[in-house]
């Protein structure tokens, strides 16, 4: 008799609706989960018809507890590969099951499950309902406390019949979702020590598009703690794509020439355009096709509807701003669920605290934002922070 390999079954969602784009989305997820599992001695993931199958020298559920960060992905499941007959099948079914029932329910009240059967493979002599069947009589009888439950189940055992194989399965973890980065294009995201920009720049990632980050230091009227903070951002954005460039910009001496120039109640209005323009340009040298920000409607003074549009119209390129409706909870929830909450909350000041105005400007007016730019050199200004901007490659990190 065959002996059960142990192996994940991976599904994606979105990439399946994709029609003749779908090998292209494919492969990036296939590239991607190379790059995730680079660690895992032996990988081999294998395409097999709206399913993805990884096999490799560590525990299923420790490939799990990676291959979730991959993007494109829906749900992955720890599964046993076994012979085409019934008896393995129903072995394997007792065993997961089993080990299902000791680790997520281990109390003494009933259990709600059911039995999810795909004949992909026609050929199998068994129908999908008879197969159904035979799995739940004997799951029932090993497990006095199960009860069948097809509608709300709390544990599913899964039996996938495919030509190449058969997948034996219980339960279902969930991921992320969305696209494969870098499978709709590439952005630069203007990140600051706050929680808005990752989130931000994580939800551009989920649907599919490669950020690379840019960062405003304003040395030394912020210390190097800030720069610290924003690298550790970066890097730990970097661990749900395969690779980041993080781009930090002398920013100082356009804000000192800001303050000494410009009407104070549009310092941070001015600011921000220059991030822009900045931004822009970094952004074309990297093929970016938009700029990304944490902006969120009405969250700080720079925020309203007429200020955005004053700092938007600064831009080369297209601005996204993927928390725009998001409120602070919403933000500071999802912050925590990708990780980079704790570091958010780092005490270290950003570039925006520098020569702040009492009194900033609500509804700005762009006649009087040009009028304010006419008294500095823009151009010799973004050229300098430009070619001062340092680059640093990043790499993701199993």
């Amino acid at each position: 008799m065959q002996t059960p390999e142990e192996a994940l079954l991976i599904r994606y969602g979105e990439i399946g609706l994709k029609g003749g784009n779908r090998p292209h989305f494919e492969k990036k997820l296939v590239a991607h989960l190379r790059v995730a599992l680079a660690g895992v001695p032996g990988v081999r993931i294998q395409r097999i018809r709206g399913r993805m199958l990884v096999r490799g020298e560590a525990p299923a559920r420790e490939m799990a507890a990676i291959a979730r960060k991959v993007f494109g992905i829906t749900s992955l499941s720890p599964a046993l590969i076994v012979a085409r007959e019934p008896a393995p099948m129903l072995a394997a079914a007792r065993r997961l099951a089993a080990e299902a029932v000791a680790r997520e329910h281990p109390g003494l009240g009933p259990i709600r499950f059911k039995v999810e059967v795909n004949r992909a493979d026609k050929q199998f002599p068994l129908r999908s309902l008879e197969v159904a069947r035979q799995v739940g009589a004997q799951l029932l009888a090993d497990e006095p406390r199960l009860q069948v439950d097809l509608l709300d189940p709390e544990l599913t055992v899964g039996v996938d019949l495919r030509p190449e194989g058969v997948y034996v399965y219980a339960g279902r973890e969930r991921a992320y979702g969305g696209l494969p980065v870098a499978s709709t294009g590439r952005v630069l995201c203007l990140l600051s020590g706050g929680f808005d920009s990752p989130v931000a720049a994580w939800l551009c990632m989920k649907r599919g598009l490669r950020v690379d980050f840019i960062s405003f230091y304003s040395f030394p009227f912020v210390g190097p703690q800030t720069r610290e903070k924003i690298l550790r951002l970066a890097e730990k954005l970097t661990e749900w794509q395969p690779q980041s460039v993080l781009h930090v910009v002398p920013f100082s001496a356009y804000q000192e020439a800001i303050r000494d120039h410009c009407d104070e109640r549009y310092r941070t209005i001015l600011y921000r355009r220059a991030m822009q323009r900045i931004a822009s340009v970094v952004a074309r040298t990297r093929k970016g096709k938009a700029l990304v920000t944490g902006e969120s409607i009405g969250q700080v003074a720079s925020q309203t509807l007429e200020n955005m549009r004053l700092i938007e119209e600064a831009s080369r390129l297209p601005v996204l701003r993927p928390v725009l409706t998001y409120d602070k909870t919403e933000i500071i929830a999802l912050a925590r669920e990708i990780g980079t909450h704790d570091l958010s909350n780092l005490p270290a000041p950003d570039c925006c605290t520098v020569f702040q105005p009492a009194q900033p400007i609500i509804h700005g007016q762009l006649s009087e934002v040009e009028e304010a730019e006419a008294q500095i050199d823009i151009g010799q200004l973004t050229y300098d922070a430009v070619h001062g901007t340092e680059r640093i490659p990043l790499l993701h990190k199993p």
